[in-house]
């Protein structure tokens, strides 16, 4: 179909300031596997200019060109997309490295020095701090930051900080404030690579470009809406993170809730950052408060046990590295939230989330409610209901299902199902989620990342939920259900109870 007076979708140009981009973790594992690989990526397809610099900061002691051979060496090893020689070695001269720890401020002003020595002119360039780092550092290093001299200039700074920002309300108010004593709000950038994903950020366009969508997407129409989050692999590496903020602080109060943000939110005025965040916000000021009798009767945990994933034995939870043998860290959890406003009076959100799952997949389900009337007989049973599917991983497409006739005599309805996917129609995805945030960053564009509101709103849902999981955290039936698995049963009875089921299962 010819489509006239369509906008350009080709040559995208960012006129981007020089940046120095310091990596705090910059040995780590989120720097190899993700962040790294991202700016190559960028320098590689010529959406970063020639004109920037990294500087890792680790405690691993390395030179700066002990360092370019660890970064090729992780570029090799996660299989870079457009991994090429002469690229990489333009890439390594951009590499830099400082040997210290976290908590060592002298170590700090070596950063300033070598950022003033590789800056041809440090008075144009931005400098970006990415805090990959656990999070209970990050008080000390903005603190260590604040002290050094390109944060009182005139350099355009700012810094990148990782979910979870704070472990409760009250620590991420108490983060705020020390962040906000070297940073101004439109400088700090909560990410949340979530929103980094193109199927994420269509949501949106999906709902308010379409003036079709627009007028169902409220309680007259919708019955009820699923969410679900469920990753395959366990905790791998970050069993001693895992056991302090187990699948609620990991998924929950970040993810999840950003994903029931985009999806419940009211248009915002203009499509630009704070109309968009003041929208999310509202969103989460009338999420219905959950109550210890609530979470009992509404909120299911669960931890995985050994079992199969894809003819593969894995170890269960309670086995895993930095987990104690009797740990009740819930690394699942499904249940049902409300949201109290005039669109979403009465419709259950049914929320999904857990390690060592079935299989991997994010989506957002929307289950339209069936028609009034049996106009088509008995003989067939009751027709399928619409629904709309907003698949986020692994497979990044929109599809819904309608009921056409089948063909013959008959008069016998037969579901359908209509999709777009990234892959057919754009030939996929142009930027992957770090990606996308990190040049949102450097053009300055705050539209993906969270707010300081929105951090303290996202923390007041959740923090009933691991208030009472840790008042009640005697759980002699964990593990209670076998990686491979959706879940456990009790997470099947939730919904089932009140006539509806998940659209995964283990039949499924």
């Amino acid at each position: 179909m010819q489509i006239e007076n369509f906008c350009s979708i080709n040559g995208e140009e960012y006129r981007l300031q020089p940046f120095t981009l310091v990596i705090f973790g910059g040995a780590g594992d989120l720097s190899q596997r993700k962040l790294l690989p991202a700016m190559y990526h960028l320098f590689a397809t010529g959406h970063i200019a020639e004109d920037f610099r990294i500087i890792g900061y680790g405690i691993p002691e390395m030179s700066s060109e002990e360092y370019r051979n660890f970064v090729e060496g992780a570029l090799k090893k996660f299989q870079v997309d457009g991994y090429n020689e002469e690229t990489v070695k333009k890439f390594r001269e951009k590499l830099f490295y400082v040997s210290g720890g976290l908590e060592e401020s002298k170590m700090y002003r070596k950063i300033y020095e070598l950022y003033c020595e590789t800056s041809k002119d440090k008075g144009k360039y931005q400098v970006i701090f990415y805090l990959a780092i656990p999070p209970y550092f990050a008080s000390q290093v903005i603190s260590n930051i604040g002290q050094l001299e390109f944060c009182s200039g005139g350099t355009v700074k700012k810094v990148i900080m990782e979910k979870p920002f704070g472990v409760d309300t009250e620590s991420a108010k108490k983060l705020n404030i020390e962040v906000g004593k070297v940073f101004q709000e439109n400088e700090i950038y909560r990410i949340d690579h979530y929103l980094g994903k193109e199927t994420v950020q269509n949501i949106l366009f999906f709902r308010f470009g379409n003036s079709i969508f627009e007028p169902l997407w409220n309680r007259n129409y919708i019955e009820h809406i699923q969410i679900t989050v469920a990753e395959s692999i366990g905790i791998e590496h970050r069993g001693a993170f895992y056991e302090k903020a187990g699948v609620v602080r990991d998924i929950i109060q970040n993810h999840m809730m950003q994903l029931i943000a985009l999806v419940a939110m009211e248009p915002p005025v203009q499509f630009e950052a704070d109309y968009i965040r003041d929208e999310k916000v509202k969103v989460f000021k009338t999420v219905k408060e959950m109550n210890f009798e609530y979470i009992s009767e509404n909120l299911v945990r669960g931890q995985y046990g050994p079992g199969n994933i894809k003819g593969e034995n894995v170890l269960g939870y309670q086995e895993e590295k930095g987990v104690s043998a009797s740990s009740s860290t819930p690394t699942f959890i499904a249940g049902k939230i409300h949201i109290d406003n005039w669109r979403w009076s009465g419709i259950p959100f049914y929320i999904r989330s857990g390690k060592r799952m079935a299989r991997k997949v994010t989506e957002i389900y929307i289950h339209f409610k069936t028609p009034p009337l049996k106009l088509f007989g008995d003989e067939c049973g009751d027709i399928e209901p619409n629904g709309l599917i907003l698949s986020i991983q692994p497979e990044e497409k929109i599809s819904m299902t309608l009921n056409l006739k089948y063909p013959g005599t008959k008069n016998t309805p037969y579901p359908v199902e209509m999709q777009f996917d990234y892959k057919s129609v754009t030939g996929g995805v142009k930027l992957d989620a770090y990606e996308r945030l990190i040049i949102d960053c450097l053009k300055g564009d705050l539209t993906l990342f969270a707010r300081q509101d929105g951090i303290e709103a996202m923390w007041k849902i959740v923090d009933p939920i691991n208030s009472y999981w840790e008042k009640h955290d005697s759980h002699p039936e964990f593990p209670n259900y076998f990686s491979g698995s959706w879940g456990p049963q009790k997470a099947f009875d939730l919904i089932e109870k009140e006539g509806r089921k998940w659209r995964f299962s283990d039949e499924s």
